[in-house]
């Protein structure tokens, strides 16, 4: 007997679009989810990030296999008044539900969560156990899934399933990503008299260029995640044209892959820093965000029967594919081998992050259902 009908289900997701949890505040999502899955019988945990921040655990089941279940509860800021309709309203149209986090991702977090809600009061169940790890922070720092992995969280997990959006495709790897801040310091003087002073701009916007040049020499392309990439994506310096500016900063963004790691992005920028550093400059570097490429199994069971039952339920051929974009498997696989089972599957298409973002309301329907088969039939294995 079904617990959740279709209007309860899209009841749900309904209700985790209106807490706009844009990039933090992720706590009163997390909140929400734990009193409804009390409602049911589940009992979960909050587990604090820090104020306001609060990941969500829940588990069904005891032994083994332990499969778990991820999703994210933060979103990105959206601007409303270029909606269509309010980016915290769940609204219908066409067969398509929009909303912020309609597609990234609250489809999915939804969908996982009705699974081991109807699981439960089916008794499904087969063997071994289930954990729902909901993160805070992934669109930004990670933070979330760090702490759930550094309190042993994925210690004893034997498969993972990340309910992304992946537009009907499902994902074992994907890039890594750097996150980088050099500041460059110099002595502020009147530009007509630039000899009094010392412009701090010049020597970053050498480093930039030289460090780029470089990095396209050696950067060697992954077979499989393609070229790391290096972008310098924020730069700033000085508060008048008529000023030497005493102060000048940029960040920069490396996609990183096993072939291009962070020990050799790291001894690019320490190698041209120290060059330019010799010459008179005054170069600091901070690499302030590291997450580590994820390449997985495409061969596993998991990622099988995610093909499987993609193809029962969605009525498409699923491809396996390798991400662009950061999750939070750079977190909870960490520990992981190559042959961990790891299936990145979930409700949603390329409208993520965008105006009008939307999930396919029979999408997001089909993935209640398919959740539920897939936690059985791999446990079942």
């Amino acid at each position: 007997m079904v617990v959740l009908n279709q209007a309860k289900r899209l009841e749900l997701l309904e209700k985790l679009v209106a807490i706009p949890s844009v990039n933090d505040h992720e706590q009163a999502v997390a909140q929400f989810l734990h009193i409804y899955l009390s409602k049911y019988g589940i009992s979960s945990q909050l587990v604090q990030v820090a104020p306001d921040r609060a990941c969500l655990v829940a588990q069904i089941g005891t032994g083994t296999p332990c499969l778990a279940l991820a999703g994210h509860l933060d979103v990105v800021a959206a601007t409303a008044s270029a909606w269509q309709s309010d980016p915290f309203v769940l609204t219908e149209r066409n067969e398509k539900l929009y909303g912020r986090g309609a597609s990234d991702m609250k489809a999915g977090v939804a969908a996982l969560v009705i699974a081991l809600i109807e699981l439960v009061h089916a008794k499904k169940l087969p063997k071994g156990q289930v954990r729902l790890l909901l993160t805070v922070g992934e669109e930004m720092e990670q933070a979330g899934s760090k702490l759930l992995y550094e309190q042993g969280y994925m210690q004893d997990v034997d498969a993972l399933l990340i309910a992304e959006p992946t537009d009907l495709k499902v994902a074992y790897a994907h890039k890594g990503s750097m996150d980088i801040s050099v500041i460059s310091r110099g002595k502020s003087a009147h530009s007509s008299m630039p000899e009094q002073g010392y412009n701090a701009l010049e020597p970053l916007i050498e480093f930039l260029y030289q460090t780029k040049k470089t990095f396209l020499k050696v950067a060697k392309p992954d077979e499989l995640l393609g070229n790391a990439t290096f972008n310098a994506t924020v730069l700033k310096a000085g508060s008048q044209v008529n000023s030497l500016p005493e102060l000048a900063t940029t960040e920069i963004n490396v996609r990183t892959t096993p072939t291009v790691d962070k020990e050799k992005v790291q001894a690019l920028i320490e190698l041209w820093k120290n060059k330019l550093n010799a010459t008179g400059a005054k170069l600091t570097t901070t690499t302030y965000l590291n997450k580590v490429a994820v390449k997985k199994d495409p061969d596993s069971s998991l990622v099988h029967l995610a093909q499987a039952l993609g193809e029962k339920y969605l009525g498409q051929t699923i491809k396996k594919i390798a991400l662009a974009p950061v999750t939070d498997a750079s977190n909870l696989t960490l520990d992981k081998p190559a042959t961990f089972p790891l299936a990145i599957f979930g409700p949603g298409n390329q409208s993520v992050h965008q105006v009008d973002e939307y999930v396919d309301k029979s999408q997001y329907l089909a993935f209640c259902e398919l959740y539920q088969a897939l936690i059985v039939q791999y446990l079942e294995k």
